[in-house]
């Protein structure tokens, strides 16, 4: 349906760089786009992952468990992340999706997840029609260089750092 996809890039320290893809994802819905999210080094029913779920013409895969952000990742990651990426490319290549979102892509690359180098042959890659969203924190500047829009979310203060939890329905 659209004539020329772009590539996005939601990076930085601040909170928002999924909302924004989902909140995209949810405008591509309503347009009667078809959308794909595949979600990295998450493995949890967040409840925006529930509300998608419920809109027709969007699909969300996740792989990861997660445990690697505190430390080191586990063979498992990396495999469950190998196998994401691989869904992933199929989904963009077939050409069925008008918007694909790689959720915390940024951060699989930075953990070794998935490299650089493959993220980049999808770029150049995919169907000219593909819109392709890449979140997470530490995006590589190779990556930032080769994307039509670059945001960069940055942390001015959060309730985080004074302890207070993540609220469900807001944070997660």
């Amino acid at each position: 349906m659209l004539k020329t996809g772009y590539i996005h890039v939601y990076t930085g320290n601040g909170k928002g760089k999924t909302t924004a893809a989902l909140g995209l994802a949810l405008r591509a819905s309503g347009a009667g786009l078809k959308v794909y999210i595949q979600q990295f080094a998450k493995s949890c029913e967040y409840s925006e992952i529930k509300a998608l779920r419920k809109i027709p013409g969007i699909k969300v895969s996740q792989c990861g468990n997660g445990t690697f952000i505190f430390g080191k990742p586990k063979i498992s990651d990396i495999e469950c992340a190998k196998r994401g990426f691989r869904d992933a490319k199929k989904k963009i290549l077939s050409g069925r999706y008008d918007l694909v979102v790689l959720d915390e892509i940024n951060v699989a690359m930075k953990f070794g997840l998935v490299s650089v180098r493959s993220v980049m042959g999808i770029i150049k890659h995919k169907p000219k029609s593909v819109e392709l969203v890449l979140t997470g924190r530490g995006c590589p500047p190779s990556i930032k260089n080769i994307a039509d829009l670059v945001t960069e979310m940055r942390e001015v203060k959060h309730p985080y750092r004074q302890g207070i939890a993540g609220r469900k329905g807001v944070e997660y």
